[in-house]
């Protein structure tokens, strides 16, 4: 078994990491985070939003990411996601647009789907415990 991985992340406006010597990902799942390492039996999950982590010999990456897919192989990671940026470049402003976006989407939200539409806030709200600190 091969002791790195592949990872890449991509969203639809830019490609923005793509490493072929990662150890670990750790990945915001729909359903609970979850560690990606070499080997992983395949998976498909959903993400939340989230942090994102991407660990190397020699460096860790972290991206925020808001939602999206994971295609998960014992030989890598592939994340599709709606929305990510850097750690560096995700700042309080930043957030608080997502903040804006997730309470407008939520107060506009059909009455069979406000559970839903409140965790989405929920989530976006820890979003920034995780990168602002």
């Amino acid at each position: 078994m091969a002791d790195t991985m592949q990872f890449d992340l991509v969203a639809p406006e830019r490609k923005l990491a793509s490493e072929e010597a990662a150890v670990e990902v750790m990945v915001p799942g729909a359903d609970g985070d979850l560690t990606v390492m070499p080997g992983h039996a395949p998976m498909l999950t959903t993400l939340r939003p989230g942090k994102l982590t991407m660990v190397t010999r020699s460096e860790t990456q972290s991206y925020a990411v808001t939602g999206g897919f994971a295609e998960i192989t014992p030989e890598g990671i592939t994340v599709l996601a709606e929305r990510s940026l850097p750690a560096e470049e995700f700042t309080k402003e930043v957030h608080d647009r997502l903040i804006e976006e997730a309470r407008r989407v939520h107060d506009e939200a059909h009455p069979s789907v406000a559970d839903m539409t409140a965790k989405l806030l929920a989530d976006m709200e820890a979003l920034g415990s995780h990168m602002l600190s």
